[in-house]
């Protein structure tokens, strides 16, 4: 199947629209993210992006979101503090009405986990992981070459697992996840600084940021002993930040051989969630 149509990917601060061609992000466009607007609000925006990209109606296009979409297509925002504005929002339906039965919507990191899995680092895995460290910790999981996914929507959430370095809770309202030691939120708040970007700029914070290479180390050896993975892929803005998987890979030291995987970056980044949500909309639509 040629992976050729329109994508969306809209995030906590910003979201962005591509036009996809045989797998590859021919147009971009992108806009920040009003957190506290409604789902009616964000699907204009959505539209307006498509238009000037030129996207016709009924094509196919798939829409990768921050947060829970069940299996009825409903949208749910897990931490609210990420979106305001977002509960129960019947996603779906609003995109097949607007732009045709062949828009589907996902979330982001399962969708680039399908897209690393089928197109990038997870190439001629069995079972891979994708795990996504940026302003939170999250991912998705590609077992047999299935996506693994749930009535609720939470299947691939692993920054919700628990780690033996958590303390804190974190927006999903759990105490002592991957989360609230690794995602960016957590390293702000433990350096005293306004966001990740600043701590890692700054400086001097090696032990927060070492602390949260660990949790995602430990993650990884969780994730190995309860699926078999063979393979793991880590992306996002801490995630692919310079040494910091060098950090998880001498953590994962500390595991028995049998639970470390092969570990390795993702190789499309900022595409893969564009890439994968298109992926997963073609599919919807031919099945």
């Amino acid at each position: 199947m040629s992976v050729s149509g329109f994508a969306v990917d809209l995030g906590g601060t910003k979201t962005a629209a591509a036009r996809i061609e045989d797998g590859q992000v021919v147009a971009r466009l992108q806009t920040s993210t009003d957190a506290g607007a409604d789902m009616d609000v964000q699907v204009e925006v959505i539209a307006g992006l498509l238009a000037e990209l030129g996207y016709g109606h009924g094509e196919a296009l798939g829409v990768a979101v921050t947060g829970r979409v069940d299996r009825q297509g409903d949208w749910h925002a897990i931490n609210t503090g990420t979106l305001r504005g977002i509960s129960a929002a019947p996603l779906g339906a609003t995109l097949r009405r607007r732009f045709g039965h062949r828009a589907h919507c996902v979330n982001d990191a399962a969708a680039a986990a399908l897209a690393e899995a089928r197109l990038g680092a997870g190439r001629g895995t069995y079972n891979f992981a994708y795990l996504t460290v940026s302003t939170g910790v999250g991912g998705g999981l590609v077992l047999g070459g299935r996506l693994i996914d749930s009535g609720n929507g939470l299947a691939g959430h692993v920054g919700f697992a628990g780690s033996r370095l958590g303390d804190q809770r974190c927006g999903s309202g759990r105490l002592g996840t991957v989360e609230s030691v690794a995602g960016g939120r957590a390293i702000a708040a433990a350096a005293g600084l306004p966001d990740a970007r600043s701590v890692f700029e700054h400086g001097g914070f090696d032990g927060i940021v070492d602390r949260s290479a660990a949790a995602i180390a430990g993650l990884i050896g969780d994730l190995t002993a309860i699926l078999g993975l063979d393979r793991v892929a880590v992306g996002g803005s801490i995630g692919l930040a310079p040494g910091y998987l060098l950090r998880v890979l001498r953590h994962l030291e500390d595991e028995p051989p049998l639970f470390r995987p092969e570990v390795v970056p993702a190789e499309l980044n900022h595409d893969s969630g564009l890439v994968g949500a298109l992926l997963i909309a073609q599919e919807a639509s031919a099945g």
